[in-house]
Order: C-alpha cells, then structure tokens, then sequence
C-alpha cells in the first residue's frame, strides 16, 4: 500500500532537520481527495486545534466527518488519528512565541468562561493572531492594487457575500469603481466577461471555496488580471490562484466560523486606500453623502 512507505509520526515530530507535520502536508496537499484537502488546510492553519481536539470536533470544524480525519491521518502515514494528534502536539509545543518573548497578561475573562465570554475571547485572540500573521508587504500590496484598479471586483459568495458587499460600500464611499459577483446570475457572469489587465479581482472564502470564487480567479489569472485572496485558508485554490494574498483566523467555539478579524482586515484595508489621499477622499465622500 502507498503509506506503507510514508514517514511515521517520530521523523516528523523530531526537530533534527525532519519536516514539520505542517510541512509534509503542504507539501503532500495535491495528492489528497478533495474532504481530505479540507482537513489538511485547516490542521495548517489551525495546528492549536488538531493538537487539542478530538477527531469528531476537528470534523466538525472542517465541515467534514470525522471518518475522513482518520483516512487522511492514515494517508499520511499513521496508524490513526491518535499519532496524528500526537506529531500536531510536538511542533505545537515546539513554536517559539510570535516576537519572541511575550509579557504575561491578565486574561479578559475567569477560567469559568460562560459561552458568551470563550466566544469573545476566541475572538479576541482571531483578531490578535491575524495582526502577526499579516505582513506590512502584502498589506501594502494589496492597498496599491485597490488605488491603481481601473475596477475592482470583489467574489463572495454565502456569508461571504455579504462583507464582498460591504467592501464594496467601503470603496463607493471613496468613489472607486466597485462591482461585486455573489451568485452565477446573468448580471453577475456579464460582470465576469469584463474582467481585463486593468481589473482588481478580489476572492473572499472561508474554509472551502465556492466553486464560482475558484473560477472566477481562475478567469481572472487567464485573463491577466491582478487577484486578491482574503482567506482564512492558506492552502485554498483561491489562495494559489492570487497574486496577494491575506489571510485571517477564524477560530470559534460555537457552530459557525467566526468573522471577526476578516470584517476588521476590510475596514483597515479601506482606511489604508482613504490614508492615501485623505484630503481628496473626504470630499468625495461629502460629495457622496449629499447624493
């Protein structure tokens, strides 16, 4: 059988030059079935979590079924989801700390946290995480790309449709041209039709794509277009089809991801294209209040 031959959990928990678990998934990504693709992004980006929860609530939360954890598990070579678990815990707890050394703070809540306080606080920690993860680079990149865009175009479908649509009311604000795609309606698909070197298209996802996000950036990379991927999934299909990529944590305890730090990187985005030109910005927005 092919895992027959894969490394077990020991090379890849030792920190002697052997890959990371994180590493040899990303590395192994394109040879996965697509529900087990899904596991493998979110143990990458949610590695606190694989190391801490049990096979069904990491199923859960990658919207798959905890049968698929274990055959991914043993797609990698372990014997279940135990050793897994186990090689997430070893590079978990061999991370240093983002920025080396962090100060003790107080919590913001007791240990006896109700379910609205863990959901705050998970929140709390999303928008935290995403901070250091982002980098000034591809923050800036994104920024010049938004104000050098004869149009933008943002994809979002779901719930996502709904920040692609406020996004857009962001950009309007300051008089940028800004179109949105959220279903595979005629209107929408006219929209996609325009799309040429001078277009912004910007793809917003949460965990697996839509499929009309997946296409619609990969329209856009034919058609020579510069892409934007605001994704909560590093390994996602929108993510490799964009030219920038930004990403946010969603970690949640309830029943739903949480959006949190994806609603405050649209809101610093548009501050960062307003900060451009503030001056000029604030009259245009005078100009469109009185509309």
């Amino acid at each position: 059988m092919k895992r027959a031959t894969l490394p077990t959990a020991a090379p890849l928990a030792s920190p002697q030059g052997h890959q990371s678990l994180s590493s040899f998934i990303t590395a192994r990504f394109e040879e996965f079935s697509r529900s087990q693709k899904d596991v493998a992004q979110y143990i990458v980006d949610h590695l606190d979590e694989a190391a801490f929860h049990t096979a069904e609530e990491l199923a859960r939360r990658a919207n798959t079924s905890s049968s698929t954890v274990v055959r991914f598990s043993q797609a990698l070579g372990f014997e279940g989801f135990p050793e897994l678990q186990h090689a997430a815990r070893e590079e978990y707890r061999r991370r240093p700390p983002a920025g080396g050394a962090v100060p003790a703070v107080t919590p913001l809540f007791s240990l006896d946290q109700s379910e609205f306080e863990s959901a705050v606080g998970a929140d709390h920690v999303n928008v935290e995480d995403t901070a250091r993860k982002l980098s000034r680079r591809d923050v800036e990149a994104a920024i010049d790309a938004i104000v050098a865009a004869h149009r933008v175009l943002i994809a979002g479908t779901d719930q996502m449709a709904f920040f692609a649509s406020y996004l857009r009311h962001l950009l309007m604000l300051l008089d940028l041209q800004a179109e949105i795609v959220a279903s595979p309606s005629q209107e929408a698909l006219g929209r996609l039709s325009r799309i040429d070197q001078a277009t912004l298209v910007i793809g917003l996802s949460a965990g697996r794509p839509a499929p009309l996000i997946a296409r619609t950036m990969k329209l856009a990379r034919h058609r020579k277009a510069t892409t934007l991927a605001i994704t909560d999934a590093t390994l996602s299909e929108v993510a490799r089809q964009a030219h920038i990529r930004l990403y946010y944590s969603s970690n949640s305890p309830g029943y739903v991801r949480s959006h949190t730090a994806l609603l405050a990187v649209i809101q610093a985005l548009a501050y960062g294209v307003y900060a451009r030109d503030a001056q000029q910005y604030d009259t245009r927005i005078r100009a469109f209040r009185l509309k």
